[in-house]
């Protein structure tokens, strides 16, 4: 379907775009700033409004972009696709509602918007794995079921490896393990995205 492949193809465009904008709100930011014992969070705090508040904006219109692809492409089935669809809605209100609100400058104490910004980026961070490894239950999507499952229990390893350091661990290399627990993450979306720029040359359809 036409439209399903456009909207996978905006949905990758706007990942790609999220990434760039990544990249350069790290390459920009103060070098006292260290990248594997701070937070993406950390370091956009340090340019409220920047260029990682607009990535993660970019990033949650490319997962809506998605989820109007996947609707799309065929009717969501009466529960997995109503649970898939409220998980990926968790994982776009949690990304806008952290890059509105801020966290705490590091090494301040935890405000109350620094905690809602918390929790949002939590809730956010375990609902796209769920949503991911339900969607690759799907038998549209086979091509990248084994991609999506390995994905979703690595972002949900290094989700518990996150805890474990921001608590138990006083934080040791709590960034590295965000960075690459984003990246696991972005990489299910991707996945999903690819399926719907490909089903232009296809007839198969893909139902939630």
């Amino acid at each position: 379907m036409p439209g399903t492949r456009n909207t996978g193809l905006l949905a990758l465009g706007g990942i790609a775009l999220a990434t760039v904008l990544t990249v350069i709100g790290h390459l920009d930011a103060n070098d006292d700033l260290d990248p594997w014992a701070l937070t993406v969070s950390d370091f956009a705090v340090s340019d409220r409004g920047g260029v990682i508040d607009a990535a993660m904006v970019t990033l949650a219109l490319a997962t809506v972009a998605l989820l109007y692809g996947l609707r799309r492409a065929g009717p969501p089935r009466p529960r997995s696709g109503r649970a898939v669809e409220l998980l990926l809605g968790a994982w776009v209100g949690g990304l806008l509602l952290a890059a509105v609100v801020p966290t705490n400058e590091p090494g301040t104490a935890m405000t109350t918007a620094a905690y809602l910004h918390r929790y949002a980026s939590v809730v956010a961070f375990l609902a796209l794995p769920v949503g991911g490894w339900l969607l690759a239950r799907r038998d549209q999507l086979t091509p990248a079921a084994r991609w999506l499952r390995g994905l979703a229990v690595a972002s949900l390893v290094l989700a518990a490896a996150m805890v474990w350091s921001a608590y138990p661990g006083e934080r040791v290399l709590i960034g590295l393990a965000e960075r690459l627990l984003i990246l696991t993450e972005v990489g299910v979306l991707t996945a999903v995205a690819l399926v719907l720029a490909r089903s232009g040359s296809s007839t198969r359809t893909i139902a939630l």
